[in-house]
């Protein structure tokens, strides 16, 4: 990491990019990435497995940072585990803000002309040859079938067809315009000079902590301003080529470029309902589990099916079941499971998914007693769903049927919920039917939640011995 004082590029200039060696020379830069508060070390680990470096999670929770080379850059759009990804231009672990507004601002003004751009622009163009042609950019109206536009595609093709789009946007990234190449033919110049179009920008600034003298506003404004000047861009906020992202932490600073047009958590889901997980959180809850071939694992309260989808797309040696008492939640999911089965069929995968749909009474499961290995779900927060009342008598009714399915011993439960205090108390009064190993706690749209790793009971003696102190119990 740079200090405030120190300067990666000379003063004032931009190394220009490097128009021929695009797509060619394989460089080494880092990745940022934002996960889900709370599984950011989940994300690393997929990181450590997938592409085989080190991830370092950042001060600021939801984020990691990892280097890569350019040659690995369509491994890290299959990262399940991540939202948004940005390559990093610099970044600074203790910037000493200026006492003032006027001279923080200043100082931001002049950085945008002393930072190492180079590297990180090349890695921009790279990736945008492997994106997919979409017919609108992340202003634009997200798609209803959810697909993410940034999977890596990188067909050869597509490609040369690219380039000399590529080519005329270069002319844009350094301040002076250059004359075309001596040897260049006169015709092909004639064709390119229409398409060549300005490019277009705009700066986010994502900032945290009570001790700055200045607003996200005022320094996205600031900032945005002195890039537009130093590299002649055209700001956009909505139809914008490039995304400057300008996070701060406290004292920490990082300056990026987005890689990503809408978040990766999109990519499974085109029939919404009122709380639709995000499927990045999905993966996370997954990990947590360690979900093992064979195993059989049920969602009971499924809504979309979010959680299952995830789990049969990437732990597909697993055999999920989907199910929940509400017929529109039920369509909902089987709309999504043959999107999914659509979308792999067009690119030629097999179709199938190791998932089925059931509609079912919670408190009374269609289920063989000890028959499932992992239970995991959303259990209602009682907000958008449900309400908190219901939460006392919903929440130690399903955790009995749950610990009735599932396999004595072995298995495991991995629970969301908002309502913190209603799922203590009906654990404590499950008599040791689970046992809680971990809880990892997470930001779900605002709200602070606990995603609760439970354990079963050792054996079905205890269980049956359980259900006879509540039948006396009740007698008495």
């Amino acid at each position: 990491m740079s200090s405030p004082g120190e300067e990666a590029a000379e003063p004032g200039t931009c190394a220009p990019v490097e128009l021929e060696a695009i797509g060619e020379e394989i460089i080494s830069v880092t990745i940022g990435a934002t996960v889900p508060t709370g599984f950011e070390h989940t994300a690393a680990e997929e990181v450590k497995e997938k592409i085989g470096v080190d991830a370092r999670v950042s001060k600021d929770r939801g984020r990691i940072y990892f280097p890569i080379t350019t040659d690995k850059l369509f491994q890290v759009h299959l990262l399940r585990s991540v939202d948004n990804l940005f390559v990093v231009v610099e970044e600074y672990d203790h910037y000493q803000f200026k006492d003032s507004k006027e001279e923080t601002l200043a100082e931001l003004q002049q950085l945008a002309s002393k930072l190492p751009w180079t590297s990180a622009l090349q890695v921009w163009k790279q990736n945008r040859a492997l994106k997919k042609k979409k017919g609108h950019r992340r202003g634009g109206k997200a798609k209803p079938n959810g697909e993410a536009s940034d999977s890596a595609v990188a067909d050869a093709a597509e490609q040369e067809q690219e380039q000399p789009q590529a080519v005329a946007a270069d002319e844009g990234l350094t301040k002076t315009e250059s004359a075309p190449e001596s040897g260049a033919c006169e015709q092909d110049s004639e064709k390119a000079a229409p398409e060549a179009k300005p490019i277009k920008f705009r700066v986010t600034c994502n900032r945290a902590g009570d001790k700055h003298s200045f607003s996200s506003n005022e320094a996205a404004r600031d900032f945005g301003g002195a890039v537009q000047e130093f590299f002649q861009w055209k700001a956009d906020m909505t139809k914008f080529d490039i995304e400057v992202l300008l996070n701060i932490h406290n004292e920490e600073v990082v300056i990026g470029i987005a890689l990503t047009e809408e978040s990766l958590h999109r990519r499974n889901i085109s029939h919404f309902g009122p709380t639709t997980l995000r499927s990045t959180l999905c993966y996370g809850m997954l990990r947590l589990c360690k979900p093992q071939p064979s195993d059989i694992i049920l969602d009971p309260m499924c809504g979309t099916g979010a959680i299952p989808l995830e789990g049969a797309i990437e732990f597909n040696s697993s055999f999920y079941i989907a199910g929940d008492n509400n017929d529109m939640a039920v369509n909902r999911t089987v709309n999504n499971v043959c999107h999914i089965q659509k979308r792999r069929a067009d690119k030629g995968s097999t179709p199938g998914l190791p998932i089925d749909t059931v509609q079912w009474d919670l408190c009374k499961l269609p289920m063989r007693t000890s028959s499932v290995d992992i239970i995991i779900t959303d259990m209602p927060f009682g907000k958008r769903m449900g309400s908190r009342k219901k939460n006392w008598d919903l929440y130690p009714s399903c955790l009995r049927e749950m610990a009735r399915v599932c396999r004595p011993g072995s298995g495991k439960a991995v629970l969301l919920t908002q309502d913190k205090k209603c799922f203590s108390k009906a654990i404590s009064r499950m008599g040791g039917l689970w046992r809680k190993l971990h809880t990892v706690w997470v930001n779900v749209g605002g709200l602070h939640a606990g995603v609760y790793l439970l354990k079963m009971y050792s054996s079905l003696c205890d269980f049956i011995l359980f259900n006879l102190s509540k039948m006396n119990e009740n007698q008495s």
